[in-house]
């Protein structure tokens, strides 16, 4: 009866890390004022490109879209051989010039290189510790949030998997027919798939950079309109370098026959 004690263990996962999801998606649903004394709420203020960017994937997002946006301005050039050259030195704005002063003095560089220190810039960093400030992103080291929350129940499901395949592989007579071990592992299963399905359509984005404020503002630029620029850039703040529609700019990004090296 070893596979009763692997069942225990499946159903601790699955319930702990779905129980920790709910809890997740309910603070996420807690009106702004009881995030952040002072902060504003998700209606008072519009987020800017940064902002969305740094909430939906943190400082490397930030990186992204600013090389994106200088790229689309002919400011930057991309190529898709994985190299940034600067065209116009003059950045117009603090993220702008920690873009230009990553690449370097000779006005090129690896674009991993210069995603990697711009990520790392203190610019970025005032930025992160801004949107903190404003209620809307999660302090390092803070407690669970839906973006984590959720990796714990997909971590839970992969670790359902692992024990119900042990479970139906242990040597010698169970005392139990094995479809019916299958079905007992098959509920905690179902339970974790089911959670990730349902956070997938009702909290999603979810982010572990963006607190309950952050979360719902983000969900707010999911449905505005698409078509102009901005609405580019928000694209690519949102989902990242897979909203790029450009394929020689997303091989720029996605480019890793030569890694980098300092």
């Amino acid at each position: 009866m070893f596979w009763v004690l692997l069942l225990f263990l499946a159903w601790a996962f699955a319930g702990t890390a779905c129980a920790r999801l709910c809890l997740a998606a309910v603070r996420a649903d807690v009106p702004d004022a009881a995030d952040a004394p002072g902060a504003p709420a998700a209606g008072e203020r519009d987020l800017t490109l940064y902002e969305a960017a740094f909430l939906s994937g943190g400082p490397a997002r930030v990186a992204d879209v600013t090389l994106v946006s200088m790229a689309r301005q002919r400011r930057l050039l991309l190529a898709h051989t994985g190299w940034a050259t600067v065209v116009d030195p003059r950045g117009r704005d603090e993220i702008e010039q920690s873009v230009i002063g990553a690449i370097g003095p000779e006005g090129q560089s690896r674009i991993a290189a210069a995603r990697a220190r711009t990520a790392g810039a203190e610019a970025v960093r005032g930025l992160a510790d801004g949107l903190v400030r404003a209620g809307l992103a999660v302090p390092e080291g803070a407690g669970t949030t839906v973006g984590s929350a959720v990796r714990r129940v997909r971590a839970a499901a992969l670790a359902v998997a692992v024990l119900g395949t042990t479970a139906l592989l242990l040597p010698g007579d169970t005392g139990t027919p094995r479809p019916l071990v299958g079905a007992w592992f098959a509920l905690p299963l179902v339970l974790t798939l089911s959670c990730l399905a349902i956070a997938r359509f009702e909290v999603h984005p979810y982010s572990p950079w963006a607190s309950p404020a952050g979360q719902r503002m983000l969900r707010s630029l999911t449905g505005k309109p698409a078509g102009d620029e901005r609405s580019f850039l928000t694209s690519v703040a949102v989902r990242g370098i897979r909203a790029i529609g450009e394929p020689e700019l997303r091989a720029a990004f996605t480019h890793r026959d030569q890694p980098w090296r300092e």
